[in-house]
């Protein structure tokens, strides 16, 4: 543990040497891959979106530099198109804060509902979320509800004069431009290139599926999936994700060993919230929901005493 811990204050072959290939491997999907067969060169844009993601997640948590510009720098072209950097750095550091989780109001990647908001939306919106709690609902519509949402909210921030906002959003024009400037003169048309960051962007929507539960006790809100598979390295480890909140300056490459040496204290801790795998989950929950969209633990729709224990 002081071993990894201790990494994050220098610069992460690893991390680095992942980043690099992740640009590679993109390269080539937009350019070598998609000249010789457009659906390859999709696939491999797909794969590294969802996997660059993973790698701005990293960056936000302090990796791959002890330095916060560098890994600003490192992940700047924002090969997803779609969310800025800053904005998921502020709306996910947030979110860190192990108390709120699940909070309709106060967590900004809650899926909860206050029961009374949901309540009031029109039908046909209750029905998209609705679609939207299965997993095959989450893959179809899932990034374009995230981005509703954000897009909403963040307009009303910029209304409101937010300046972090507004400058997360300035910032995002450079970070997408680089990315349509080497499309002008890629092969892979932009048409395709939108479809395949759609796509990478729902292959994310597996990993924060159910990563988190309506649960009384905070420590029981985090999910474990015991899964080492592609997926697994895609998401780079964030299927251990109770191991990862308690230990969220931790690099990507040390969570298995955290997690086998402690495998009975995360479990406990998260009061067994434990799928063996993906496999798992598509099984139990690609046509069926986990759980409603109103919070279970919100029945009169307040924020008084019917909350979550903290």
């Amino acid at each position: 543990m002081d071993r990894a811990a201790r990494r994050v204050h220098t610069p992460e072959w690893p991390t680095l040497a992942l980043l690099l290939a992740c640009y590679v491997v993109w390269a080539v999907g937009t350019t070598w891959l998609s000249a010789l067969w457009l659906p390859l060169g999709m696939i491999a844009v797909i794969l590294t979106v969802a996997l660059h993601s993973s790698l701005t997640h990293e960056a936000l948590h302090g990796h791959p530099f002890r330095n916060e510009t560098l890994n600003e720098v490192a992940v700047f072209a924002c090969l997803g198109l779609f969310v800025p950097y800053r904005r998921f750095r502020d709306l996910h550091l947030a979110h860190h804060v192990d108390s709120i989780l699940t909070d309709p109001y106060d967590d900004p990647e809650s899926n909860y509902l206050d029961p009374n908001v949901w309540n009031r939306l029109p039908r046909p919106v209750q029905a998209i979320l609705r679609i939207n709690n299965t997993l095959a609902g989450r893959l179809l519509v899932g990034p374009a509800v995230s981005l509703v949402a954000m897009l909403h909210s963040d307009w009303r921030a910029i209304q409101r004069r937010e300046w972090p906002v507004t400058q997360a959003w300035l910032l995002h024009i450079p970070a997408v431009g680089v990315v349509l400037m080497w499309l002008l003169w890629a092969p892979m048309p932009v048409w395709a290139y939108l479809l395949s960051a759609y796509a990478g962007f729902s292959i994310l929507k597996i990993r924060t599926f159910l990563e988190h539960r309506a649960h009384e006790r905070a420590s029981g809100r985090t999910v474990v999936i015991e899964d080492r598979g592609p997926l697994a390295f895609l998401f780079l480890n964030n299927n251990l994700h109770v191991v990862h909140h308690m230990h969220p300056k931790v690099a990507w490459y040390d969570l298995p060993a955290l997690f086998r040496a402690n495998r009975e204290k995360y479990l406990t801790r998260n009061d067994g919230y434990y799928y063996r795998s993906y496999g798992e989950i598509f099984a139990r929950h690609f046509l069926r929901a986990k759980d409603p969209v109103p919070h279970p633990l919100w029945p009169d729709g307040g924020k008084g005493p019917t909350r979550p224990a903290e």
